[in-house]
């Protein structure tokens, strides 16, 4: 009984200097609230956001932590996402014109059916992101190695010159 005492407080003492050290990070309730009254809320906790369906035109969440949000058929053109974590997003039909995704990692992100008409991505990571349908063709800063590490299907459009391999079945 006593080893199973000591195990536990070891395991509650671990969980405790992970939280002290931000090691684990649960969302940000208010943050998120903030975000969908429309507010910026630049490097804020939004992991796992309901965000979908909304207009947030102009909102900064510039280095916050978007990773497994939904992002889905949200308007959100000119939004700042530059250097966020949007691993994992679902930006599933969103809009995003003239939005900025400098930096930002879209690792796995669902991206189908997106429209990023003059979006800037420069520098964003999207390994494993699935493009099939995204309107891509105007936006600026993407690269073929960028685009070599997703993938789309043969209704992706993309700017003049870049392809994407097509998405395993």
């Amino acid at each position: 009984m006593m080893k199973h005492i000591a195990a536990l407080t070891l395991l509650l003492a671990s969980l405790a200097a992970a939280l002290a050290t931000g090691a684990v990070s649960a969302q940000n309730a208010g943050e998120i609230a903030r975000v969908q009254a429309g507010r910026s809320c630049p490097g804020c906790n939004l992991f796992q956001a309901d965000l979908a369906y909304r207009d947030l035109p102009g909102v900064d969440v510039s280095n916050s932590r978007l990773r497994q949000a939904d992002l889905s058929l949200a308007t959100m053109n000119h939004a700042r996402f530059d250097g966020a974590d949007l691993s994992v997003a679902n930006l599933f039909g969103a809009r995003f014109t003239g939005a900025s995704f400098r930096r930002a990692d879209l690792t796995r992100a669902n991206l189908v059916g997106a429209h990023f008409g003059g979006a800037d991505l420069s520098g964003a990571v999207l390994d494993g992101a699935t493009l099939s349908g995204a309107e891509l063709q105007e936006a600026r800063g993407l690269t073929a190695a960028q685009l070599s590490r997703a993938c789309g299907d043969a209704s992706t459009r993309l700017p003049a010159g870049l392809s994407t391999p097509p998405c395993a079945r």
